[in-house]
């Protein structure tokens, strides 16, 4: 079995859902060693999360930052954790419905992601500043 660990540093992008799957490819070119395994892709932050959803129609990415303001709404007067802005707290509760870290097959030295998957970064700050991603691939 073999491992191999990377740091993916991701530049400040908008609030938003991104796809970010062929940044993650070029960033650990080891996979394509490996027959079989996986990757853990995890992201080093409270206030932006991860998922695998739709990776051909923008209008999906859209329609997640659209659902997600209105399910956890900014300036809830009942948030007592705001001392960086009203999308602070938001943004951490947005992080923890979603998540932090993915594991995603590999086969054939290749993400077995389906037709239309693709992983997001999901940007929950105004301004959230520069992303770590720590990926760790392992298999044979």
């Amino acid at each position: 079995m073999q491992f191999f660990q990377k740091t993916l540093a991701l530049k400040a992008k908008r609030r938003g859902f991104h796809l970010i799957t062929d940044e993650i490819i070029y960033a650990i070119p080891e996979l394509n060693i490996l027959r079989t395994g996986l990757l853990q892709v995890f992201i080093q932050h409270t206030s932006a999360s991860l998922t695998i959803n739709e990776n051909a129609d923008p209008t999906v990415r859209m329609d997640f930052e659209t659902w997600f303001n209105k399910t956890v709404e900014e300036n809830d007067p009942n948030y007592t954790h705001n001392d960086e802005g009203a999308d602070d707290m938001p943004a951490h509760l947005k992080t923890s419905l979603l998540d932090t870290s993915l594991i995603i097959p590999i086969k054939d030295g290749q993400l077995a992601l389906g037709t239309w998957q693709g992983i997001y970064l999901c940007e929950h700050r105004n301004f959230g500043g520069n992303r770590n991603i720590m990926l760790t691939a392992w298999g044979v």
